[in-house]
């Protein structure tokens, strides 16, 4: 029978998400460069949760030196390697190579410095919150179910818990903070979900700049928006 999801944490949790970071990303890793979606979990993780590497070097060593049969996928014992472009026979060589990165990282103390996210993994991993409003509120469905922008920005601050909001408005000043060119601001929140072009006559820096003034207000005054002069 399938595993509970306690039980699939324990064994399979940190795999996946690694093979998650390499989701339409090329899995080119060397014996000398990990990949960029390798360099892309390291990143992440090192920065968020750097107790997780050990567990992602262990829980991938184990997965290749005991590879599932054919049954146990099917029975759902085993977690299934998505396809991300490896050859079946080449997976086991290239988890401990993936694996020998990660513990080579951990030994040497090597934690990559901060940076703009390069992966839509690792942009999603970084701005999670961000990503749930972009994609929730601001999809393409999004002038089916509200008049403008502004009405979508006020479901979501009515809507969501207080706590999220807080955390969305940290997530935009921490975006904002990466001092982005507009146009690469465009393609981050086209990454984390947006499907939109910001309302008239806002740079993508500037209605950014403003949803966080915004949200920052107690949900009691979340009032009116402001000309575009200010």
């Amino acid at each position: 029978m399938p595993m509970k999801p306690l039980e699939f944490d324990r064994r399979y949790g940190e795999l996946d998400q690694v093979i998650s970071a390499y989701v339409g990303q090329a899995a080119d890793d060397t014996e000398e460069q990990p990949s960029e979606a390798l360099q892309a979990y390291l990143r992440h993780t090192w920065h968020t949760r750097p107790w997780a590497l050990g567990v992602a070097e262990q829980q991938l060593r184990e997965y290749a030196r005991n590879p599932p049969g054919r049954l146990r996928l099917r029975l759902g014992e085993f977690y299934p390697v998505p396809d991300i472009g490896v050859p079946e026979p080449e997976i086991q060589g290239w988890l401990l190579l993936v694996a020998n990165h990660l513990k080579r990282s951990v030994e040497e103390g090597s934690v990559a410095p901060p940076t703009s996210p390069r992966t839509h993994w690792e942009w999603r991993a970084r701005f999670p919150e961000l990503a749930q409003f972009l994609g929730g509120w601001l999809s393409q469905d999004m002038p089916d179910e509200f008049p403008d922008h502004e009405a979508a920005v006020r479901d979501y601050a009515e809507t969501t818990d207080p706590q999220l909001v807080a955390r969305l408005v940290g997530e935009l000043n921490e975006l904002l903070a990466l001092d982005l060119d507009d146009s690469d601001y465009a393609l981050a929140m086209a990454e984390l979900g947006m499907e939109v072009d910001p309302p008239a006559p806002y740079a993508p820096s500037a209605w950014l700049a403003l949803l966080a003034e915004r949200l920052a207000v107690p949900r009691a005054d979340y009032g009116p928006p402001a000309s575009p002069e200010g």
